[in-house]
């Protein structure tokens, strides 16, 4: 007879508390954004098939975090997305472009400033990453835009300006927040090109250090390809539930395209 296993619930592995899992969905991204590549590696591992696409941004690099997009994506046939938010002169872009794409990633973001995605472009050459423009970041509201000395308007007009300019100089797809995303969509340039949402928080998760945020299923509503959740998973008493609960909204009825 088998032993049986008198752990509480909870103290067991995560497979299995979680026998039926749901299959991945790759317009769900999440950020790796914990210390380092053990760390990464560890949660990518205990989340297994759920997830099929992570994100590594600066935070990580310091820590091993190149190293493990290449070990996710070669020896594990994950889809990688690099946060980096590249900024510079054009050459110095593109030289970074280059480098990078050697490691295969599926995405990269630099800012949306059109000499940027050009330069971007450029370094991507014949590759298979597509460059990803940031349009204002999730974590500023007017506020900040003011002591940065970013023009006077409503925040949503300038992230909607911002990624249509991107977009005409050959941005593969934009960053923007759930709010804007509509709008984007709506866009001439943005017919066939990407919408990666940030700042999205299951109903009821706290906003961190996000300002302009929704729920998976509005995001994905309002027009996005992809949302990017990140504390809400790794910090979670349970990740692999907090995956799970994110997986079912997206097929909810709720994440229906607004535009059909």
């Amino acid at each position: 007879m088998p032993a049986i296993d008198s752990r509480p619930a909870d103290d067991r592995p995560a497979d299995a508390r979680h026998s039926d899992a749901r299959p991945a969905d790759d317009r769900l991204i999440v950020a790796l954004d914990v210390p380092d590549a053990v760390s990464g590696l560890a949660l990518a591992e205990a989340l297994g098939d759920r997830v099929s696409f992570y994100k590594i941004g600066l935070g990580m690099l310091t820590g091993g975090g190149l190293g493990l997009a290449n070990e996710l994506k070669q020896e594990h046939g994950k889809r990688i997305f690099l946060d980096m938010k590249l900024f510079d002169i054009g050459a110095t872009v593109e030289a970074a472009v280059r480098g990078l794409a050697r490691f295969d990633p599926d995405l990269l973001t630099v800012h949306g400033d059109p000499h940027v995605v050009r330069a971007a472009k450029e370094g991507a050459g014949g590759s298979r990453l597509k460059i990803l423009a940031v349009t204002v970041l999730t974590s500023l509201d007017r506020s900040d835009l003011d002591a940065a000395l970013i023009q006077a308007g409503p925040v949503a007009e300038i992230a909607v300006e911002r990624a249509r300019r991107a977009l005409a100089a050959g941005a593969d797809g934009v960053i923007a927040s759930p709010n804007e995303a509509a709008q984007i969509r709506a866009l001439p340039e943005a017919e066939g090109r990407l919408i990666v949402t940030p700042g999205v928080r299951p109903f009821g998760a706290a906003p961190g250090d996000q300002k302009r945020v929704a729920t998976p299923a509005e995001a994905v509503s309002r027009g996005a390809d992809h949302i990017v959740v990140g504390r809400p998973v790794w910090a979670a008493p349970d990740p692999v539930g907090a995956v799970e609960t994110i997986l079912a909204e997206l097929v909810s009825p709720q994440a229906r395209r607004r535009n059909g």
